[in-house]
């Protein structure tokens, strides 16, 4: 029986454009991605089996442990991409919202290809783990690679960015999740579509080394900001905070340290980093 824990970080979206929607019901985006400090583990023990088995398990009960979960579809991919037949028992210690625009389904399925891939001596090379990446959602590439990226296509065209360190905070509703689905959806049905090209200014921002806040820009916040009291009252309190992905979550680039918000968690003490899915140290045993 062999053992891995991997750290999966969750990612902010610092741009997100839509450009169209795509044939097969995907929309086309041009968006700066950053990995940042907040993390789920994935616990990831594995041996050689006649018969495949995955057997996941979590401490959030809002998720589904079973074949609904990306996670659990990438074991299969990876089964099925290496001919391996394993006996896998994950298990997920979840920090990340969920349905928050913080990709936290899409870094654990990434951190599950990226931990077997290191247990079996890594039969798979890293062009082909993003191969396998990009076949299972739109955000896997990104987290796998880290640090920033322009993420183009449904998400899974990456290009490494300049990277650079800013404080964040995160702002989400407790009770308030929205669905990737739901924010594409409600963006398609609006008239008013206008396009800053603030992807572009952003990156020119990044190589230059100039302040990145005047080009933070969300097309999803417009399609979603009026439906929920919720994301009005952030706006309100944190007039220069924007939502990340399809949301709930908001972000600012600063701290804020002992900042309370009735009704929200308020998620400080948070960093760009420079990397993406890593293999965590084991704890020690006590004897």
């Amino acid at each position: 029986m062999e053992r891995i824990l991997i750290k999966c970080p969750a990612k902010i979206n610092l741009t997100l454009e839509v450009i169209n929607k795509r044939d097969d019901g995907y929309h086309n985006i041009k968006s700066v991605m950053q990995l940042i400090s907040l993390y789920d583990y994935l616990d990831i023990t594995a041996s050689h089996s006649c018969k495949k088995e995955i057997l996941l398990s979590g401490n959030n009960p809002e998720i589904p442990y079973d074949n609904r979960n990306l996670a659990y579809k990438a074991a299969e991919l990876f089964m099925e991409t290496t001919g391996l037949s394993l006996s896998l028992r994950i298990h997920i210690t979840k920090n990340i919202p969920i349905a928050a625009g913080l990709a936290g389904g899409s870094t654990d399925a990434a951190g599950t290809l990226y931990g077997l891939n290191k247990l079996f001596g890594e039969p798979l090379s890293h062009d082909r783990l993003h191969q396998i990446c990009a076949q299972l959602g739109s955000d896997l590439n990104v987290c796998l690679e880290g640090g920033c990226l322009l993420a183009q296509g449904r998400g899974e065209k990456i290009e490494k960015l300049p990277n650079i360190s800013m404080p964040v905070t995160l702002i989400k509703p407790k009770t308030l999740g929205i669905s990737a689905r739901e924010a594409y959806t409600k963006y398609s049905l609006l008239q008013d579509k206008p396009h800053f090209n603030n992807t572009e200014k952003m990156i020119t921002a990044l190589g230059d080394g100039k302040n990145i806040q005047n080009y933070l820009y969300n097309d999803l916040e417009r399609a979603v900001f009026f439906d929920y009291p919720e994301l009005r009252k952030i706006k309100e309190e944190f007039p220069k905070s924007i939502m990340s992905g399809s949301g709930s979550t908001y972000f600012v680039l600063e701290n804020l340290n002992n900042t309370e918000l009735d009704g929200y968690d308020v998620i400080s003490g948070l960093e760009f980093i420079p990397c993406g899915i890593t293999e965590e140290k084991l704890p020690q045993l006590n004897n």
